[in-house]
C-alpha cells in the first residue's frame, strides 16, 4: 500500500512523528513536504497530496495542518477524492469503513502525536464495507460528476 503525505507549517511536527510511524510499520510512504515550521499555504500541499491520490499513483493521502478542515476542504476539490478530518478513533473507522475516505485529515493543534498514531494505525487498516456503503459513495461520485459535466448554471 502506497501512502503520500504532506503538511503546511502548522502540521509539520506531527507529519514527521506520523512519518516515524509509517517507517516502523514498513509503509511505503512519500513526503510532500513542507519540510520546516515556516509559513506556507496548505493548499498547496493539498493538491499535492490529493492530485497523485486521484490518479491512482498512491492508495491513500494524510495531510496534516492545524484544524484539519482546510487541508480536507482543498483535497476534495480534486475530482476522486473522498478527504475526510478524523480527530477521533470512530470518524477513522467511519470514514474508511462507510465513504471509502482515500484521504485522512488531522488537525496538529487539536490532536497529539499518540492518538494521530492511533488514528493512522485504525485509518490505514479498516477496509471499505461496500455493500449499502457502496451505494452511498457511488451517488456521492455521481453528484461530483455531474457538476464537473455541467458546472452551477442555472437549469
Amino acid at each position: 500500500m502506497k501512502v503520500i503525505i504532506g503538511s503546511d507549517h502548522a502540521g509539520y511536527a506531527l507529519k514527521e512523528e506520523i512519518k516515524k510511524f509509517l517507517k516502523e510499520r514498513g509503509a511505503d510512504f512519500t513526503d510532500v513536504g513542507t519540510n520546516g515550521l515556516e509559513s506556507v499555504d496548505y493548499p498547496d500541499y493539498a493538491e499535492k497530496v490529493a492530485y497523485p491520490v486521484a490518479k491512482g499513483d498512491y492508495a491513500y493521502g494524510i495531510l496534516v495542518c492545524g484544524a484539519g478542515i482546510g487541508m480536507a476542504m482543498v483535497a476534495n476539490k480534486v475530482p476522486g477524492i473522498r478527504a475526510a478530518v478524523c480527530n477521533d478513533l470512530y470518524s477513522a473507522r467511519c470514514s474508511r469503513e462507510h465513504n471509502d475516505a482515500n484521504i485522512l485529515a488531522l488537525a496538529a493543534r487539536i490532536i497529539d502525536a499518540d492518538l494521530a498514531r492511533a488514528i493512522v494505525d485504525t485509518w490505514l487498516k479498516v477496509e471499505f464495507l461496500g455493500g449499502r456503503h457502496a451505494r452511498r459513495v457511488e451517488k456521492m461520485m455521481e453528484i461530483e460528476r455531474k457538476y464537473l459535466r455541467r458546472g452551477l448554471e442555472d437549469e
